[in-house]
């Protein structure tokens, strides 16, 4: 029988107050510190759809990724395209949900229907017009116009599939019903700890892990005490100057990954001088991106050239990095009549001095110490810098308002195993990232020719072509590219990295060996 939404969401069981609040003190319970604050275990809400499908492993989507970026079935068995304006896909026949009741195509309907009205960025890569259950097993989904990355599109967590059950008579969203190998046990509407328990009906096969914890822990610095004082068996990105000595701690371990995803500066191109392109390449060839990765990053990451990672077989291997050269920026500053004519060290026009602003966030341990370092070298260029830390949701606040210069933040670039899923929604005229405000026709034009082309090498060809003129516009600087620290304890067996997750993503075989 479902639980009312105010009973499921106030129960916190005696169990979870011992085990969370001082790790997994009980046998294959993992503990995991997770960096982002989870305030909705609603499937619509941008927290909760991560957390739900990568790292609580509750629900999953028809579609999954290989480490190489390929497409593979997960609640899907096939797809197909039946005309420019219609994909079918085949649904698995032995998925059920955590009540019982059996995935059809109806629920799947449901589903996507539901995603592509509540959030934005699903209905961007969906462009859904209407979805037909043909039987039961069937789904035929029509697009508002030709959709090339429709499959890919089907891998993002906010597509994941749940019961309508999830919902209670007036439509109002109560816990989450998936497929996936953990079922919600309960949530905690003050803490946000959510405490998730073994499906061992899962479709998928054997699930070796009781439960899993999941602790918000929004402070890198934090995430590394938790662990080494035992309150968490598992947690990512601790601050990167710490990851050596964690790894030599007895019975700790600290694993290093790249994933495809970007740390990248956009620039408010409302704000003057910064809609002068000589100002903005004076800015990127003034960032010393390899000292940032060596000495902020500690080789956790890279020198960034283009958005995406060199070994992407879609990534334009052509473009030219933005090497640093402190008197080339000052020249380029110069060409746009900014000068220190005061001598003060600061370039000044027209009686003012070139002072920005420059925020980011805590959660990841890289972006505070890199906005320093970028803000250090660009005031040996001439351009006083001013960082500000402030939590996600202020800087968010702050673009609204239009309140800033700079922006660092660190992006996932494949979130969607297609490359127009980040170019679309970062430099596209009103795209979802467009941060910048940036709009450029003749690259609207080629990401749309490219969503509308069946012809792989033709969708390649223009989307390099977009990749190309943005990095001369500089609309967004791309500073290093990511790497994430996985430290964990050494008696957490079976994980297994997974390169398209955002952040990590936690797997069924993992389990506990003490």
């Amino acid at each position: 029988m479902m639980l009312c939404k105010s009973l499921l969401l106030i129960i916190f069981s005696l169990f979870a107050a011992g085990s969370v609040a001082g790790g997994s003190d009980f046998d294959n319970v993992l503990a995991v510190g997770e960096l982002w604050d989870i305030p909705s275990i609603d499937t619509s809400n941008d927290d909760g759809h991560v957390a739900l499908n990568d790292k609580a492993l509750v629900t999953e989507t028809l579609v999954g990724t290989n480490p190489d970026l390929s497409l593979k079935p997960v609640l899907a068995l096939s797809w197909s395209r039946i005309d420019d304006l219609t994909w079918e896909v085949a649904l698995r026949d032995d998925v059920f949900f955590h009540d019982g009741s059996k995935m059809t195509a109806d629920e799947v309907k449901f589903s996507l229907e539901r995603a592509a009205e509540l959030d934005s960025k699903a209905a961007s890569l969906l462009m859904l017009k209407s979805i037909e259950a043909v039987d039961p097993l069937t789904i035929r989904i029509h697009t508002i116009e030709p959709n090339a990355i429709l499959p890919a599109a089907l891998h993002y967590p906010s597509t994941a599939i749940i019961s309508p059950s999830s919902l209670d008579d007036k439509g109002e969203f109560i816990s989450p019903i998936g497929t996936g190998a953990f079922m919600v046990e309960s949530f905690d509407p003050r803490t946000h700890v959510l405490a998730v328990a073994r499906n061992d009906k899962w479709w998928g096969g054997e699930v070796k892990l009781e439960k899993i914890i999941l602790r918000p822990i929004t402070d890198p610095n934090t995430r590394a005490l938790a662990l080494e004082n035992g309150e968490v068996d598992f947690t990512v990105d601790v601050p990167y100057s710490e990851t050596d000595r964690i790894d030599s701690i007895e019975g700790l371990g600290v694993e290093k990954y790249s994933i495809p995803r970007i740390y990248l500066m956009a620039i408010n191109l409302k704000h003057a001088p910064l809609d002068d392109i000589l100002v903005r390449k004076a800015i990127s060839y003034g960032i010393d991106r390899s000292s940032i990765a060596r000495y902020v990053l500690f080789d956790v990451g890279k020198p960034a050239v283009g958005p995406f990672m060199p070994d992407f077989y879609w990534t334009n291997k052509s473009l030219e990095e933005y090497k640093y050269d402190a008197q080339k920026a000052r020249d380029l500053l110069a060409d746009a009549g900014w000068t220190d004519s005061d001598g003060d060290g600061i370039v000044d026009k027209d009686g003012g001095s070139l002072v920005l602003s420059l925020l980011t966030y805590p959660n990841r341990p890289g972006l505070p110490p890199m906005a320093e370092a970028i803000a250090g070298q660009l005031n040996e260029i001439g351009i006083k810098t001013d960082v500000e830390v402030l939590e996600s949701g202020a800087i968010s606040d702050r673009r609204k308002s239009g309140d800033w210069d700079l922006s660092l933040a660190a992006m996932s670039t494949a979130m969607v195993a297609d490359p127009s899923y980040y170019l679309s929604f970062s430099y596209q005229t009103g795209g979802a990232f467009n941060h910048a405000g940036y709009s450029n026709p003749g690259v609207d034009g080629l990401l749309e020719g490219a969503s509308e082309s069946q012809d792989p090498e033709e969708r390649l060809s223009m989307l390099n072509e977009v990749q190309s003129i943005v990095h001369d516009e500089l609309p967004i600087i791309n500073v290093a590219y990511y790497g994430v620290a996985v430290a964990k304890k050494d008696y957490v067996k079976g994980y297994q990295f997974d390169p398209t997750a955002h952040d990590y993503k936690l797997n069924p075989e993992m389990y506990l060996e003490k």
